[in-house]
């Protein structure tokens, strides 16, 4: 069934201090999407920089969410570390209370979370892991939505458990015939009429490409991009513009039926 709704994510205030990992510009960005996912302070995010995000956000009538990763700001985030579930969930929790708190200084509120890198990764493939974080989202979160791959463990367990969800297509990452997306370390940049033709297809038709040639079905309610992207502020361009055209509206995952 074609899409007719759409939330377009995008992860923010991904630096540390006076260094940032992307040439794209925050604010500029904001201006497409309806839905951002900020750093927290383990991969990356300092508390000045979260309470910007946060405020520019709020005054554009961006969806606000959690963007928490493994304790690893020398590589990103991207880089799996050995951890029990227990201290993954702990520093998501404390993570998720700490951009809680600068929400509400802006009346603010967590729309969603959505963990970061490698440990989105590791998260999708572990049913314990999934199912430790659902069981902590049902106390200190009940209200906001977890973002993860339909393919997941994440998405099947937080439905069962009656956790608000919403499934995400990767406009600049490519997808494997088990419709999970190739983990990469450094993105290339992009042609955007083709991240936009193929993102269309995807809300249109529900196909997308593997990388092993095949068309696999694919469904979501939000639509990410990555700020270190090389060229993302003219693919989000260019993505919200065509997805307008088509009848699509965009809306933050707080409008959205999950």
């Amino acid at each position: 069934m074609a899409i007719s709704i759409v939330d377009i994510n995008c992860d923010m205030g991904e630096g540390f201090g006076q260094w940032r990992l992307a040439d794209a510009d925050d604010r500029q960005l904001l201006e497409f999407i309806s839905s951002a996912n900020i750093a927290t302070g383990f991969h990356a995010g300092d508390p000045n920089l979260m309470d910007l995000t946060v405020r520019l956000a709020a005054e554009r009538g961006v969806g606000i969410g959690a963007h928490p990763g493994y304790r690893d700001l020398q590589g990103f985030g991207r880089r799996r570390i050995a951890s029990s579930s227990e201290e993954v969930v702990n520093d998501i929790v404390y993570q998720v209370g700490a951009l809680r708190e600068f929400a509400r200084r802006y009346a603010a509120r967590i729309q969603h979370v959505k963990p970061h890198g490698a440990m989105y990764m590791d998260i999708a493939a572990s049913e314990p892991l999934s199912r430790s974080l659902v069981q902590a989202m049902r106390i200190i979160a009940p209200d906001a939505a977890l973002l993860c791959m339909g393919s997941s463990q994440t998405y099947r367990i937080a439905k069962e458990a009656g956790q608000p969800v919403a499934r995400e297509f990767y406009a600049d990452r490519d997808y494997d015939r088990s419709g999970s997306i190739v983990f990469t370390r450094r993105a290339q940049k992009l042609d955007p009429q083709a991240v936009t033709d193929k993102v269309l297809r995807a809300c249109l038709e529900n196909k997308v490409s593997t990388v092993e040639g095949d068309d696999i079905d694919i469904e979501f309610e939000s639509i990410c991009f990555h700020s270190d992207t090389p060229g993302a502020e003219d693919l989000a361009n260019r993505m919200r513009s065509d997805l307008i055209s088509h009848g699509i509206r965009i809306a933050p995952l707080s409008e959205i039926q999950l």
